[in-house]
């Protein structure tokens, strides 16, 4: 299992903000402190949380953000093996589901999570900063930068292109699958320097970016065995079906209608087209 990318999470808390801003916590079980770390008792989670509102649901980096109206946060910072889940109450409660949230309306919120990569927590909103992990990567996402200042940010860099777009200190949440059909769309080779880019080959690089990032999520994001996403109502991701390169080794380029090619870089498994240069 890999990591959660952004499309993904941005999936999830666009669906969590729209399907429980305003609902009220009537009920609150915790199965397991496996994935709470911060709390020590199950009662320091649910006394906090039952009675309480939720009033709306940012994300910060890779952290989704619940905002309560009693002065507290709920934190979730999802893991490789993490599903969080929108179901009615009366539906069958899967393994290794750590905490149920039951509304006074409209069914329950679960928490899923096989591994313990995952954390629920509920904190003080006051001391929820220290509990979140801003990072210091570019969230293109949530903070677009004009494209002179990701061509400088860009130029800084002594890495090569897959290292550059995988570093979360460059950016939030772009992996192995994301960096690879940015890097196709354009038509940038993966082994590339970042520092030596041309201005024209860095507005495409730019524009792929926020191309594919957009895209996946107006597909809703990608669900391929080695990364089995759904979003809170149990349903896969599209974007699976627009993938050009990622995982296609062997089968035509959209591009050049050569066979895809595969190959190890750094540790990453690479996927790219003869065209990328």
């Amino acid at each position: 299992m890999v990591e959660p990318e952004l499309p993904e999470l941005e999936i999830i808390r666009r669906d969590l903000e729209r399907d429980t801003a305003g609902r009220k916590v009537k009920a609150v079980e915790v199965k397991g402190l496996k994935s709470s770390p911060l709390h020590r008792t199950k009662k320091t989670f649910t006394q906090v949380l039952e009675g309480a509102k939720f009033v709306e649901t940012t994300r910060v980096g890779m952290t989704l953000v619940t905002r309560l109206d009693n002065d507290h946060t709920l934190i979730m910072k999802p893991g490789p093996e993490t599903v969080i889940s929108r179901v009615p109450s009366r539906a069958e409660i899967v393994t290794n589901t750590q905490v149920i949230i039951t509304f006074t309306q409209g069914g329950d919120l679960r928490f899923v999570d096989k591994d313990g990569s995952g954390e629920i927590n509920v904190v003080p909103t006051e001391d929820a900063d220290q509990y979140i992990h801003r990072g210091r990567g570019l969230d293109l996402l949530a903070d677009p930068v004009p494209w002179n200042v990701f061509g400088r940010f860009v130029l800084n860099s002594d890495l090569p292109l897959k290292l550059f777009l995988t570093d979360p200190d460059n950016f939030v949440g772009i992996g192995d699958l994301y960096s690879d059909e940015i890097l196709f769309d354009a038509g940038l080779m993966y082994d590339r320097p970042a520092k030596a880019l041309s201005t024209q080959e860095l507005r495409r690089l730019n524009r792929s970016i926020t191309t594919i990032l957009h895209d996946a999520i107006k597909y809703r994001g990608t669900t391929l065995e080695s990364r089995p996403f759904v979003d809170i109502e149990g349903n896969p991701g599209g974007f699976g079906e627009h993938i050009a390169v990622y995982g296609k080794e062997g089968q035509l380029s959209p591009r050049s209608r050569t066979p895809i090619l595969k190959g190890k870089f750094k540790g990453h498994v690479v996927y790219y087209c003869s065209t990328q240069v």
